[in-house]
């Protein structure tokens, strides 16, 4: 029987190979953005194909079609709706795009790599007025104000980019929790397989916009690996909790799982992979996510 405690490990394991994506930013200067549109397109083959063997074929097996698709239409609305409402900025490559009621000015603070408000606020303190010489503001209480300033600006950041992590993680963890809770070992194992090699590509995808803002590469890893582990193993427990205290809703919750992956590939994905002459490319990642997929799957069956 699956207990909690195994739950919580295959999906910390899954959720950390979201780092290992972010390795190229100590080499970012050579990465194309023809390799960024590959490694989304791949992600997005991985997450398709999931949705379909791992979690909608799964749940028609246990339930009925109506439930599983009741599921998946609920799943993307809730998808689409958190991504309306919920503030956050939206990386693409070496840009970030405000979505969800974020301001093109918390896009612009992301794109400014060696802005210091601190450094800022501390050099026209040290200007005095020329009308008012002498009842300059005194350099501490400028000071004060630029840290304030600065760490109101990285909290909201970290808001930011915390909920775009959380809409597009969150759904992942939710569909291993779901199917170990329904004693589906087999589909949990393989949809943690598939998590894991697609937090690869999609840890890149994170990675390489964070880096550009000036961040330390080794900050950039753990920041990126969090942004895998805390959404899946929080939301993994709770859809491990939810089908174990309420029996029979495998069905309705892998199809919303399956939902809100497939409304991330179609919402974020595959437009973030076009739009840059790079579409084949993305496409042919596309493809090989696909079949790999289908061949594990093939592989964990037997």
């Amino acid at each position: 029987m699956t207990t909690l405690a195994s739950v919580l490990g295959v999906t910390t394991v899954a959720g950390l190979a979201t780092g290992f994506g972010a390795l190229p930013v100590f080499f970012r200067h050579r990465v194309t953005h023809r390799i960024y549109d590959a490694a989304l397109g791949l992600a997005a083959g991985l997450m398709v194909a999931a949705s379909v063997f791992g979690l909608v074929l799964p749940g028609m097996e246990e339930g009925t079609l109506r439930a599983v698709m009741a599921g998946v239409l609920l799943g993307g609305g809730a998808l689409l709706g958190g991504n309306y409402l919920i503030p956050h900025l939206h990386a693409e490559y070496r840009e970030w795009f405000a979505e969800g009621g974020a301001t093109d000015d918390d896009a612009a603070v992301m794109d400014l790599p060696a802005d210091d408000p601190v450094a800022e606020v501390a050099t026209r303190s040290d200007e005095p007025d020329a009308g008012e010489e002498g009842d300059a503001e005194p350099d501490s209480i400028a000071e004060d104000a630029g840290i304030l300033a600065e760490r109101e600006s990285s909290l909201r950041k970290a808001l930011l980019i915390g909920g775009a992590i959380t809409l597009h993680n969150a759904p992942e963890g939710l569909a291993i929790g779901v199917a170990f809770a329904s004693g589906l070992e087999e589909v949990a194992l393989l949809l943690a397989v598939v998590i894991g090699l697609q937090n690869v590509p999609d840890g890149f995808a994170f990675a390489v916009p964070m880096a550009e803002t000036g961040m330390s590469n080794l900050r950039v890893i753990w920041y990126t690996t969090l942004s895998g582990v805390v959404p899946q193993v929080v939301a993994s427990l709770f859809g491990f909790l939810l089908v174990t205290v309420a029996a029979g809703l495998f069905p309705v919750s892998s199809g919303f799982a399956a939902g809100a992956m497939l409304a991330v590939v179609f919402r974020e994905l595959i437009p973030s992979s076009h739009g840059h002459g790079h579409a084949d490319a993305a496409t042919g990642a596309f493809l090989v996510g696909f079949v790999l997929l289908v061949v594990v799957d093939a592989v964990i069956v037997v």
